[in-house]
């Protein structure tokens, strides 16, 4: 079941049987991610009235939720995503759900609201890891898989922009805890309706298969290694993302400007990654995305430094935007070369290394930029934001170079070349 035309759109994607059902419920669950961490924070801090705790509480839950995400999707690698992903939903709505309620009104137990929270994010199901792995299940022509990872990117960075405006919209009339129990109802619903979607059902677990026949080690390290160039670039253009947030809040503080201010400048770079996005999947590249990725993220660390030159709020918006213009396609290749490489039943965990990687990074990024302000000029701290994009570039490139003793298929699969895969071992029918 594949779709391959001569020049495949955007729109040959929904062509394929249950697509269209199939990704609005994976964006229906993932809209839950882009709602709960401000409406976490926003409850803990009515509910406790501190935000050193609220910042505390959501420390916890991000650090549990993202360094954990490699070990869940194991376990739909290997049970698949049905048997996996409807205990981890109801598990995680039903904590969601406990939060809420526990923190509905103020003077809640600190240390209850921390260990529900910690708890849930130990639960957090990776519908973006298992999405993209639906994908590349199902979809054999490698420029479709490029438009399909290119669309899920751009609509995950529009659903995380929307996500704080759904919390804004609740909190109008409800506490803040009602938009910590909408969330818990998104992924429920949204995770049981893309798992019951026949594209999902018949994708089969390999990598139980695989541990039958006792290859799991020898995958396992091969993944291992096959990874390490994606990750890297990931984790450089998360480093710098986690920055220039924190950074353009000072940039705004500086010039006298509100949160207001804030927010059309964060916008600025949410569309042009969407913009970026949208192009680089509509181009059939001729260079492998092994070649790609590392001018990517140097173009991003590029557009960062000139940020750093911006002397207005309106001409900092357009060298965001223009350092936006890279972050989805450079994460979107990072996304494809780490499914090229990953060996047969290991496709969520690659997917989930990724993300692991953009998120850590994006929180020591954030960190970092907390040290450097007020120590260095701003232009100065773009400039550094922009060198961590940079470097990871130049370690890809070096990675690349690097030859490694029993270097194995899926090493030359990440340079860019789509393994050929029958129908018989995909999606039958």
């Amino acid at each position: 079941m594949s779709a391959s035309p001569s020049r495949p759109s955007y729109a040959a994607l929904f062509r394929m049987p249950h697509a269209r059902r199939t990704f609005a419920a994976a964006m229906t669950g993932r809209l839950s991610y882009g709602v709960v961490s401000l409406a976490m924070m926003l409850t803990t801090t009515r509910a406790t009235g501190s935000y050193a705790v609220a910042g505390t509480v959501m420390a916890l839950f991000g650090a549990t939720s993202v360094f954990l995400s490699p070990a869940r999707a194991a376990l739909i690698d290997r049970y698949g995503a049905r048997r996996a992903l409807i205990p981890m939903a109801s598990l995680y709505a039903g904590l969601l759900t406990a939060f809420a309620v526990t923190a509905w009104r103020p003077g809640a137990p600190v240390q209850v609201i921390g260990a529900l929270a910690v708890a849930a994010g130990a639960c957090t199901p990776p519908l973006g890891p298992t999405m993209r792995a639906v994908w590349g299940e199902v979809v054999q022509d490698e420029r479709l898989l490029q438009r399909a990872y290119s669309l899920d990117g751009v609509v995950e960075e529009i659903l995380f922009v929307s996500g704080p405006l759904v919390v804004g919209a609740v909190v109008r009339t409800a506490p803040p805890a009602a938009a910590v129990a909408l969330s818990a109802l998104l992924v429920w619903s949204g995770t049981l309706a893309f798992v019951l979607s026949p594209l999902v059902a018949g994708v089969r677990p390999p990598a139980a298969r695989t541990a039958r026949g006792g290859q799991g080690g020898r995958s396992g390290r091969a993944l291992g290694r096959v990874l390490a160039r994606p990750v890297v670039v990931a984790s450089g253009v998360g480093l710098s993302l986690g920055a220039v947030d924190l950074l353009v809040m000072a940039f705004a503080e500086r010039h006298h400007q509100g949160a207001g201010a804030v927010a059309w400048v964060l916008a600025a770079l949410s569309l042009g990654s969407a913009l970026g996005g949208l192009l680089n999947g509509a181009v059939d590249w001729r260079a492998a995305p092994g070649v790609r990725l590392p001018l990517l993220a140097g173009a991003l660390g590029l557009a960062l430094l000139g940020a750093g030159l911006a002397q207005s709020l309106g001409a900092l918006a357009v060298a965001v935007a223009c350092a936006g213009f890279f972050v989805a396609p450079a994460l979107t290749t990072s996304y494809l070369m780490a499914d090229a490489a990953a060996p047969p039943g290991f496709r969520t965990q690659a997917g989930a290394w990724v993300n692991t990687a953009v998120n850590a990074g994006s929180s020591v990024g954030t960190a970092g930029a907390g040290l450097l302000v007020g120590r260095l000029p701003l232009g100065l701290c773009f400039a550094v934001s922009g060198a961590a994009a940079m470097a990871a570039a130049l370690a890809s490139v070096r990675s690349a170079r690097t030859p490694r003793p029993g270097a194995d298929a899926g090493d030359r699969a990440a340079g860019g070349a789509r393994p050929e895969v029958t129908d018989g071992a995909r999606l039958p029918g």
